[in-house]
């Protein structure tokens, strides 16, 4: 459904966005994620043709976006400050937008309402937008991007301004609408990404940086397996028939004295290799007391700062 191939933009000699290429399928869900500054703003305005490309080829339903009329009758665009007139009320404004889209008359007033009612909006049809809190102009610009029943959305930012419910809410809707239409979706929040989308992208300084489902990019960016082991008993033993076991495995050690406890954390680089089975028996083999023992887990915020060197 959408098609970039080393799509690039340029502002004067600095580029914003360089060579970037990836494929969203028709009926999925992709995240696009990305430190402030490493273009995906950019990126979803060379999508939406408010900017055209400095090179490279991009295409939505087999459309290149050169062809910008044909590529927004198949498009909804939530920009991340969306637009509004803040003079009309909601009705209002909903229904020049349509009218715009070319939402036929006889079937308008039921789409306002169908979008309406999707986006928890039913009650401030006659509430002047400039009236409305952000959370609620964001749930307008929402239902005014979906006004026209479009095959693609692209929201930048769709949950800015929200209260916890209302992004509950917005979320659920987004997945909805995923298993039927191509969803384009760029946020900060990861526990957002991590609950909407099929796949993930990661973009940093303009360029692509990691794709994939969250298990694969956990799987790529995982420096290996650390398992963290409390227990009480003779711990030097445990260690010493692990390590002649795996021989490049490291062990940090820390006794806590007071409890009669140590607390050991092993780190092995083959996350696929049996670590817990072979500390489990290790424990019991010296009369020890098993505790607990877990592994860590890589998070996606922890893919997301070794991918980009930062932070969300």
């Amino acid at each position: 459904m959408i098609q970039a191939e080393k799509l690039s933009r340029l502002y004067g000699e600095q580029y914003a966005v360089r060579d970037l290429s990836f494929h969203i399928k028709h009926g999925e869900v992709m995240g696009l994620l990305g430190p402030n500054g490493a273009g995906k703003s950019t990126t979803m305005k060379m999508l939406t043709c408010f900017l055209p490309p400095s090179s490279g080829t991009a295409s939505i339903d087999g459309i290149d976006i050169q062809q910008n009329l044909d590529v927004r009758r198949r498009i909804g665009y939530l920009p991340e400050h969306a637009p509004s007139y803040s003079d009309l009320n909601v009705q209002e404004h909903l229904s020049f937008i349509g009218r715009m889209y070319g939402v036929p008359k006889a079937t308008l007033h039921d789409k306002i309402r169908e979008m309406s009612a999707a986006c928890g909006l039913q009650g401030r049809l006659h509430q002047r937008i400039d009236e409305l809190s952000k959370g609620y102009r964001q749930r307008v610009g929402l239902a005014a991007s979906m006004l026209h029943d479009p095959d693609c959305l692209i929201l930048d930012e769709p949950t800015t301004g929200l209260d916890p419910n209302q992004m509950v809410e917005i979320r659920q809707l987004i997945r909805r609408l995923g298993e039927k239409k191509t969803v384009l979706l760029s946020s900060h929040v990861l526990s957002e990404v991590d609950a909407v989308c099929d796949r993930m992208m990661i973009i940093d300084r303009g360029e692509l940086r990691a794709i994939g489902t969250r298990d694969e990019l956990i799987a790529r960016s995982s420096s290996g397996l650390v398992l963290h082991v409390c227990m009480r008993g003779d711990a030097d033993a445990v260690v010493t028939q692990i390590c002649e076991q795996y021989k490049t495995c490291e062990v940090d050690k820390h006794v806590l004295a007071e409890e009669g406890l140590t607390k050991l954390v092993f780190h092995h680089s083959d996350i696929s290799t049996p670590l817990a089975e072979t500390v489990f028996s290790a424990v019991v083999s010296v009369g020890g007391v098993l505790l607990d023992m877990h592994a860590q887990e890589t998070s996606l915020e922890d893919v997301f700062h070794r991918v980009t060197g930062s932070a969300l």
